[in-house]
């Protein structure tokens, strides 16, 4: 490993997705097409569900802010890779790189405890439909958004201050953006004690969030299948349906990262998940939801016909 003072540390350098000259342009248009995808399709679900009235339930609020959380980790990595695929060296300064892992990993915690949210929600309004507006206040929303983006922050500058503070021996980060892993390795002193708090905190995000997700949604089963109407079935599925395919996306995505044997740990693999995770996801969500809810669909198709 290089040696490199901290004292003098002004900025990193990023190895990126790729070294091979001839992809940098197609890469640079394939991901500058994906983000522009993903920050159209956020924007435009947020702006929807705040001034169509028919979207002004508790669900389309932590709809919401879900697009807000996939817009910010979105932005939080594509620009810096986009700007790095024209560019002839591929730097971050030293702030920046602080700054970039404190913002992702807020918002892709914030992530699991706002889809976490939302499934309480869905189990809220199939399972309590009569005590569902009286109980999902507006005041009571925004505790379940607000709990979830405090603890979220902390945990993340915990972490984040945590790597900052040890002195580096090196400079050169194996990805495209600053991640908690390659840091790690750049450390002088022993990784030991912050890989242990990165794994504590990351196996309790990631099983507390699917384990309230899981107990909704069993939760919900049992009221779907000892309904009696078969539309009302249909119904209660079709509400449920977009929410499941972007926790299965996220979490099978994460757990692919986390979870893998350290023997069979690869950054290279890392960065293909990674690119699913921060870019890919962020796209898809909005088409998901949007191309599955019939109240979103409805409102796009008004929304077109007010415009034209």
């Amino acid at each position: 490993m290089e040696n490199h003072n901290l004292t003098v540390l002004s900025e990193f350098i990023l190895l990126g997705i790729t070294d091979r000259p001839e992809l940098q342009a197609p890469l640079f248009g394939l991901f500058l097409t994906i983000y522009a995808i993903s920050v159209l399709g956020n924007l435009g679900l947020i702006i929807l569900t705040k001034v169509d009235p028919r979207l002004q339930t508790p669900m389309y609020f932590f709809l919401r802010h879900l697009a807000l959380t996939d817009l910010g980790y979105a932005t939080a990595v594509g620009p810096k890779m986009l700007v790095n695929f024209l560019a002839n060296q591929h730097t971050i300064p030293y702030n920046w790189c602080t700054t970039q892992l404190a913002f992702l990993n807020m918002f892709i915690i914030n992530e699991l405890f706002v889809l976490s949210v939302m499934a309480y929600d869905r189990y809220m309004a199939i399972c309590n439909p009569l005590l569902y507006t009286v109980i999902m206040s507006q005041r009571v929303c925004w505790v379940l958004v607000a709990v979830p983006f405090i603890y979220s922050t902390f945990v993340s500058l915990l972490v984040t201050v945590t790597i900052f503070i040890s002195s580096f021996c090196g400079y050169v980060i194996n990805h495209f953006y600053c991640d908690c892993l390659p840091l790690l390795t750049l450390l002088c002193s022993s990784t030991r004690e912050i890989e242990l708090i990165i794994l504590i905190l990351s196996a309790f995000n990631l099983l507390s969030s699917l384990l309230i997700v899981l107990v909704s949604y069993t939760l919900i089963l049992l009221a779907v299948l000892g309904m009696n109407s078969a539309e009302g079935r249909h119904k209660a599925f079709s509400t449920c349906g977009s929410h499941l395919a972007v926790v299965v996306l996220l979490y099978v995505t994460l757990s692919f990262m986390y979870v893998q044997p350290k023997s069979s740990h690869s950054f290279d693999t890392d960065k293909m998940a990674s690119v699913f995770y921060t870019l890919i996801i962020p796209m898809l969500n909005p088409m998901i939801y949007s191309f599955r809810n019939k109240e979103v669909k409805g409102a796009l198709r008004k929304l077109w016909k007010d415009l034209c």
